[in-house]
């Protein structure tokens, strides 16, 4: 198939093949008359990398599981570079977790802050639920 037909049967451009090309994850194979040629693995090939990518992960970490599945084996991940590359990326996504844990924790409390606040404005003003808080851009809250 040509690249048009391999772009529309992978949901992406013609653009992003000739990347993959450059950057060596889909070959370039040429007809006698120049023109760029596909068969059913570089679908398959593609749709790692896409499905790979939607998971998060980058280009280049996609590249195990393309060599993987050159090599011929029946599914990208079954090497044991692509293996690799799961431990890393769930190492990555465990500490982003951590973090974002971190993160709630801070903002939870900060709510909770202004909320001990709001509480004491309305205590000391005597209107239940508190004051109308004067919003700085001229309006109210």
């Amino acid at each position: 198939m040509r690249i048009g037909e391999l772009a529309a049967r992978a949901g992406t451009t013609t653009r992003t093949l000739r990347y993959y090309e450059a950057r060596g994850l889909l070959p370039a194979r040429r007809t006698g008359n120049g023109h760029r040629t596909y068969d059913e693995s570089d679908l398959r090939l593609l749709r790692q990398i896409r499905t790979l990518q939607d998971f998060g992960f980058g280009l280049e970490e996609t590249r195990p599981f393309v060599e993987c599945l050159r090599a011929g084996h029946p599914e990208g991940d079954s090497c044991p570079a692509s293996l690799a590359v799961y431990r890393r990326k769930l190492a990555e996504l465990d500490a982003l977790i951590g973090e974002l844990r971190g993160v709630r924790a801070k903002v939870g409390a900060q709510l909770a802050r202004a909320e001990r606040a709001r509480e004491e404005l309305a205590a000391e003003a005597g209107v239940p639920g508190g004051p109308e808080p004067v919003c700085e851009l001229g309006g109210h809250g």
